[in-house]
């Protein structure tokens, strides 16, 4: 398990969720958010881990390293995730979860996707446990800051490029790490 790699592709997939919660955090009871934030959370990773799983089956690692173009191709392309989580007659819990699944799910398995692949059930359940961890901290920390004015001023004004600094770099550590780019030089000096 990669610690610095989890924690900079879970702060990157949901810095921009971030900005969100600290309104979800204002308009809904502190527990409905944090819980329904962390369900979020896990579901997306045991959806991306088990995805990974059935990949693997059929592909060589290194193929599955062509994955790592997918966080790249997110940091280039326009984000147009505006969502509405104002639901008339749903509970808060529903609602926050709901808002969660709908703007980070795609970015969440896509990101996760190449990152969770190769690892052990142990280590896939030692990582749930500290994306947990680190969910319920995050929403911790939000709370602590949601009143404050420059920490929002400055995740709304560098959040989003630095969330596609961060998509760049989990790209190219999963390029590295599945030996993709060496198995594709192998291939261009075999060709020249």
């Amino acid at each position: 398990m990669n610690i610095s790699l989890l924690t900079l592709t879970f702060l990157a997939v949901n810095l921009d969720f971030f900005i969100m919660l600290l309104f979800l955090l204002k308009k809904y009871p502190f527990r409905v958010v944090l819980m329904a934030y962390l369900i979020g959370n896990l579901f997306l990773m045991m959806a991306s881990f088990l995805a990974g799983q059935v990949l693997e089956a059929f592909l060589p690692e290194w193929l599955l390293g062509v994955l790592g173009f997918i966080p790249i191709y997110l940091a280039f392309r326009d984000d147009d995730d505006d969502e509405d989580d104002d639901a008339k007659g749903k509970s808060p819990f529903w609602i926050v979860l709901g808002t969660y699944l709908s703007v980070c799910a795609g970015c969440n398995l896509s990101i996760f996707l190449p990152v969770l692949l190769g690892e052990s059930w142990l280590t896939f359940a030692e990582t749930l446990l500290y994306i947990g961890v680190l969910t319920v901290i995050i929403v911790f920390v939000l709370r602590a800051v949601a009143d404050n004015k420059v920490v929002t001023s400055l995740i709304d004004r560098f959040g989003e490029k630095l969330m596609k600094i961060c998509y760049i770099l989990i790209g190219l550590y999963v390029l590295l790490d599945s030996g993709f780019l060496v198995h594709v030089y192998g291939l261009i000096v075999k060709l020249f």
